[in-house]
């Protein structure tokens, strides 16, 4: 058994929906989920002192590849860390040994105050897409 695949026509219409998304700017959208972001992770996190709460930021990074090429992304970041240089935040979401020996469970508080603020900037881009 064998399959043939025959094709008759152009890409025209596809090559021009892909060289649009290419001259497309998402930083807008981006800039506005990453300080959504930012409000969630602040009031997701655990307060213990408060600092790693209030020590969440966001970055949205513009990337220019060949020709007309690139990508843009959105990354959200805790600047809190401890003595060792370990973020205070990763070893809240993780888990992690105390210096006596103890464990601290993990929290996972990261990936639900983000599930929606993600799925939104998504659909918001989705929709810049079809446009």
């Amino acid at each position: 058994m064998s399959i043939r695949i025959v094709h008759k026509g152009k890409f025209n219409r596809t090559m021009h929906f892909f060289k649009h998304l290419l001259r497309l700017d998402y930083s807008p959208i981006l800039e506005e989920y990453g300080r959504r972001g930012v409000e969630a992770l602040q009031a997701a996190t655990p307060v213990d002192t408060g600092k790693t709460a209030e020590s969440w930021t966001y970055t949205v990074n513009k990337q220019i590849g060949r020709g007309r090429s690139g990508r843009t992304t959105l990354e959200w970041s805790n600047t809190n860390k401890a003595k060792n240089g370990q973020s205070i935040a990763l070893l809240i979401q993780y888990g992690h040994m105390t210096r006596n020996g103890a464990y601290v469970p993990p929290y996972d508080y990261i990936n639900p105050a983000l599930a929606n603020i993600q799925e939104a900037a998504a659909n918001d881009v989705w929709k810049e897409v079809i446009k």
